[in-house]
């Protein structure tokens, strides 16, 4: 059976009044209090060791049936105070459009040379940014750049003629996000650095985005559950409405 750590129980402890659905701005908090269980972590050589500063995400469980094509939900959404991560943004354009990609945010930017060099195995990269005139060859990169989430969709907006636009997005933490075989879509809204209110904000904006992109032939009720948690620390459920 798995110990759990000292701080986990700490952690476990802070949830026992307080186990059933609550307000965001009380969830935040929680899991802001639980996090900071693991930020002093004593000395070492006579210097104050802290902890990581953990990414919040957000699990909502939804009422959707992912074998249903017309139930699947894939997109990207601009958190409106960021995710607290820079992301590593590629871009597949003509030659054109290279110099203002890079201006933007890219770290490389190009088409057959870059193809050549991804088709290689080279993925120090986050997000990959395709327009649509180079897709049918960038569309041979899908055994690569598929298994890890990176391949450019036009759903997730990654497939654009507004090349500039999206690196920028991305480059600035713009999250894409789609319902994974339990049907459950998973989001990091922030840092435990986070002001609480920009946390909240970035919740808020998660919830109501999902809400609004409801598949019509979803049955029932949409949001089963919602939790928050950081890295380090339990889950927290919210209230949904």
């Amino acid at each position: 059976m798995r110990i759990k750590s000292v701080r986990y129980r700490k952690q476990v402890e802070m949830l026992k009044d307080g186990r059933g659905p609550m307000p965001v701005a009380q969830a935040v908090e929680r899991v802001k209090q639980m996090a900071a269980v693991n930020v002093d972590r004593g000395y070492k050589n006579g210097k104050r060791r802290k902890g990581a500063d953990q990414t919040v995400d957000l699990v909502m469980s939804l009422g959707i049936d992912p074998k249903q094509a017309d139930q699947m939900l894939r997109g990207a959404l601009m958190l409106p105070k960021g995710t607290g991560k820079t992301q590593r943004v590629i871009a597949f354009c003509d030659a054109s459009m290279v110099a203002a990609a890079k201006a933007a945010g890219a770290v490389e930017a190009g088409a057959d040379e870059l193809i050549d060099r991804v088709t290689k195995g080279w993925m120090d990269f986050d997000v990959a940014v395709a327009h649509p005139q180079l897709m049918g060859k960038v569309g041979k990169l899908g055994r690569v750049l598929g298994p890890s989430g990176k391949m450019p969709s036009p759903k997730s907006g990654t497939v654009t003629a507004d090349v500039v636009k999206a690196v920028k997005e991305y480059s600035a933490g713009k999250v894409e996000f789609r319902n994974d075989a339990g049907g459950n879509i998973h989001m990091p809204v922030g840092r435990v650095s986070f002001a609480a209110g920009d946390l909240c904000e970035n919740i808020d904006a998660v919830i109501s985005h999902i809400l609004r992109i409801r598949p019509g032939t979803a049955k029932g009720q949409f949001v089963r559950c919602a939790c928050l948690s950081a890295t380090y620390t339990p889950s927290v459920l919210l209230e949904t409405g």
